[in-house]
């Protein structure tokens, strides 16, 4: 705190000779206001232009600021560039960068390092305050707009116009605004409108956790949700324009048949699999499966042979967060092709949904889990839910919005749960989401939830009465609690069996605990997609996991989780893939690895993620496994996976719709290694 009042003294303090100028950034989370960014331009008696930037906002009870200089010479160019701060609620930065002769000094992280300046270069780390990408825009402006631009600590950004964008301001004044795409500041692409008097108007992004994130110039607020959609549309767009290289069956081939020979046939409708398969495909559906002497090949079709590898119905992720454009190939080279998006900005997941479901973007199917919170410090996205009274509003809103579920956040009032229960039932929809502060999962269940996100809710669950039901679980509370629940007990069978008779749905998030059970060194062993990410996401991915101090006690809690998911899947209780993320496009098969050394049997881990997800999102018709009269969703798998479920990781050609694509240049697309 007392860094940061020296900082806005100085920030204040006036300048001899210098001219000023204040330009002001609202930043958003979800399309929520949190926070503000205020820098300060003063243009110096040498020419030189110095930006001193405050930014801070609040995401959930944690304040993130972070304080920058930048220093300019008079061609744009970069003299000098400190950061210091937070970058997330979980991360800090405090980089230094300085221009002489020629040289690029960089201290960074507590290392220091130099390098030989280009002729052309800039400045920006993957999360800059707003105002850097509006300098590093004006300096690629008037430098020639080259196809890259080496930016530093690391790397190359590439910028690119996408078009424009009419909108309205504040005042309700139309604007037009320039739509520019900029990627390599972080993973993926950013995307920055520019107003005509060559400002940066606004910018969506992801923070560094990952999550929307916003920010408008004073005036352009009201203009956010409109340019999101844009963003979003554009984004999938772009993707699309580049992912014919990925295509095995050429474009405009898609309506003639294909017949796939020679696969296991794992259809995921029962234990046993089908040796020299035959799926044909046509017009994106599936039209026949079975083995070769019950399927005919229709006369012209194009064969695919497949010796030696398996196919099965296209995967589920079921809790996912689809924030960026990138995750739609990323989900398809994993062997994802329908997604059930767990809490999302209705402006961009529809425009990325639609886009997907009217063949212009690329990406799975995307069903949408629409999210309500309530108000307070903890609270997130963008539909807040205070009074009984809003309901009919909010539900008329998800329903037209085509919201196949609710998803209730952690500070809902537990009052409300009852009534939007009632009214998501009555349009159509079922509750999903966390256990809100103040409430149990049973009773939560007994108010109307139909599905439970996150296994620490049911674990919860089974705690002894004596414990908050607002605490945190950290490490310590769950070990505590790990000493005192015991599952062979009436209470503890009386409350799973509870979420049997009642039909809950769980989706556990295995994999993301696991991730903070165990140690880095242990996490590299069990994850092997680590290693494979792109470049930009690991330093994120390095925050996950227990430290040696934690490991002992970590190892019991993930225990107890282990062994409640056991009892659930003894029990009946549905259990359906989800990752949250996690480790991207590698957690859903670390997941359905969990459930195999958790009791399920192969196929049943299988199901887990094809016809279970299927029926419980009542798509069981249109999806989930291998049949005539279902969409051609399908995944080719390189060896056998009901004899080593980890055959699952080796997807070699997913089939989306009908259309064929190749798995490693999709990975490579978004930056990952095959």
């Amino acid at each position: 705190m007392i860094l940061h009042l020296l900082f806005l003294l100085r920030f204040l303090a006036p300048g001899p000779d210098a001219a000023r100028e204040t330009e002001t950034f609202r930043l958003y989370k979800f399309q929520q206001p949190i926070g503000i960014e205020r820098a300060l331009r003063v243009r110096q008696p040498d020419g030189t232009t110095e930006i001193r930037v405050n930014f801070s906002f609040t995401d959930r009870n944690t304040t993130v600021p972070l304080s920058a200089t930048l220093t300019l010479a008079k061609d744009g160019s970069v003299v000098r560039y400190q950061a210091w701060g937070s970058t997330s609620r979980y991360s800090q930065l405090d980089d230094r960068i300085s221009v002489e002769d020629g040289t690029v000094s960089i201290e960074r992280g507590g290392s220091a390092a130099k390098a030989r300046a280009p002729d052309a270069f800039f400045v920006a780390d993957g999360y800059s305050p707003v105002v850097v990408t509006q300098e590093l825009w004006r300096y690629w402006s008037s430098h020639g707009k080259p196809a890259a631009l080496t930016v530093f600590p690391s790397g190359s950004v590439a910028i690119e116009r996408r078009g424009k964008d009419d909108v309205s301001d504040d005042e309700g004044k139309p604007a037009t605004l320039e739509r520019y795409s900029v990627g390599g500041l972080g993973w993926g692409r950013e995307t920055f409108w520019v107003d005509r008097d060559g400002r940066l108007a606004a910018l969506k992004a992801v923070d560094a956790e990952f999550d929307h994130f916003e920010a408008t110039r004073t005036g352009y607020s009201a203009a956010l949700p409109a340019l999101v959609a844009s963003a979003a549309a554009d984004g999938l767009a772009a993707l699309y324009e580049i992912s014919k290289p990925a295509l095995a069956t050429p474009q405009g081939e898609e309506s003639g048949a294909v017949a796939f020979t020679g696969a296991t046939l794992i259809d995921a409708k029962g234990p046993a699999a089908v040796q020299d398969s035959v799926v044909v495909v046509e017009k994106g559906r599936i039209t026949a499966a079975g083995t070769r002497k019950d399927v005919t090949i229709p006369k012209g079709a194009r064969r695919i042979d497949l010796p030696g590898k398996a196919i099965l119905p296209g995967l589920w992720d079921m809790h996912a967060h689809f924030e960026q454009v990138e995750w739609g190939p990323l989900y398809l080279a994993a062997g994802v092709t329908t997604v059930r998006d767990c809490g999302n900005e209705l402006d961009f997941i529809r425009s990325v949904r639609d886009s997907v479901d009217s063949g212009k973007g690329l990406g799975p199917s995307i069903l949408l889990a629409c999210f309500v919170d309530g108000d307070g410090q903890a609270s997130i996205g963008t539909t807040r839910l205070r009074e009984e009274s809003e309901i009919p509003s909010l539900i008329e809103t998800f329903r037209g919005a085509g919201c196949s579920q609710v998803k209730i956040y952690s500070s809902l009032p537990p009052r409300l749960i009852a009534p939007l229960s009632k009214a998501a039932h009555e349009a159509g929809m079922t509750v999903t989401g966390h256990i809100p502060f103040g409430i149990g999962a049973v009773h939560a269940v007994e108010a109307g939830m139909d599905m439970i996100n996150h296994m620490q809710y049911v674990v919860r669950a089974l705690f002894p009465p004596s414990y908050d039901p607002d605490a945190r679980l950290s490490q310590p509370v769950l070990f505590k609690a790990r000493q005192e629940i015991d599952l062979s007990s009436a209470s503890s069978k009386e409350t799973l069996a509870f979420f049997q008779r009642r039909n809950v749905v769980v989706d556990p998030t295995m994999a993301l605990a696991e991730l903070n059970s165990h140690t880095p060194e242990e996490i590299a062993r069990f994850e092997p997609g680590l290693a494979k990410v792109a470049e930009p996401l690991k330093p994120a991915l390095q925050t996950f996991g227990a430290s040696p101090e934690q490991a002992e006690s970590s190892h019991k809690v993930w225990n107890l989780y282990l062994d409640v998911l056991r009892q659930l899947h003894r029990l009946g209780v549905p259990i359906v893939a989800g990752t949250d993320q996690a480790v991207p496009g590698h957690s859903l098969h670390r997941e359905i690895e969990i459930y195999a050394s958790a009791g399920f049997t192969p196929m049943e881990a299988i199901q887990a993620a094809t016809i279970v997800p299927a029926r419980v999102m009542k798509r069981d018709k249109e999806s989930g496994s291998i049949e005539a009269g279902k969409a051609a969703d399908l995944i080719v798998v390189d060896g056998d996976p009901l004899s080593d479920i980890r055959n699952l990781r080796r997807v070699s050609m997913v089939v989306k719709a009908g259309r064929v694509y190749d798995t490693s240049k999709l990975w490579r697309m978004v930056g990952f290694q095959p």
